[in-house]
């Protein structure tokens, strides 16, 4: 039995972040988990340029209402729908996640959430659990299931690593060249392709 762990932001919907640092002309929100493996010292960062510049989630959800999925993710994920079960389970926030969620059809999805002040700001966030995709993947392992997981960042590497059978998608050359062991692809129907042959 097999479950497809996917990451979101960069596989299946633009960076939400790099798309509110275009939005808001800032250009320091652009910096990604493709750029910083340390997540905690990344968010505390960005909820620091947030402070600064007083942007809080009212400006941020106005931006991802914007964001559609990435040209063929849909169709994608339908059609892998269609033979397996599969989970996003990203490190965004439910939030932030809603309207994107809604544009690729209700899959079911794992993340964070956002400790937002009563003025709308963003005093912090509250991680679903530790290492949470590698602990999803291991538990969902330890009730009979085999994982296939995908994503394109560094906090992406401990589930693809840790399941059956793993694929960076659309990731960057660096993380490629650290990780020449685990397959990569660029499209759809590459990713769709590995997929199933995992599942042989």
């Amino acid at each position: 039995m097999y479950i497809t762990c996917l990451d979101m932001e960069g596989v299946l919907v633009p960076e939400i972040w790099i798309e509110f640092s275009k939005a808001s002309g800032i250009p320091e929100l652009k910096i990604t988990t493709r750029d910083e493996p340390d997540y905690d010292k990344l968010m505390r960062y960005r909820l620091g340029i947030l402070r600064e510049h007083h942007m809080g989630l009212k400006e941020i959800q106005e931006t991802i209402e914007k964001i559609d999925p990435l040209p063929g993710a849909r169709e994608f994920l339908d059609e892998l729908r269609s033979i397996t079960q599969v989970i996003i389970i990203s490190d965004t926030f439910e939030q932030f996640a809603g309207p994107l969620i809604r544009k690729l059809g209700m899959p079911t999805i794992f993340c964070n959430t956002l400790d937002v002040a009563e003025d709308g700001m963003i005093a912090g966030y509250k991680m679903r659990v530790k290492d949470s995709k590698l602990a999803t993947v291991r538990a969902l392992q330890s009730i009979g299931y085999d994982t296939i997981a995908s994503g394109d960042s560094f906090n992406d590497l401990d589930m693809i690593k840790a399941s059956k059978a793993g694929f960076l998608f659309k990731s960057t050359p660096a993380i490629r060249a650290a990780n020449p062991d685990i397959p990569a692809c660029e499209e759809f129907d590459d990713l769709l392709a590995m997929i199933k042959n995992a599942m042989v």
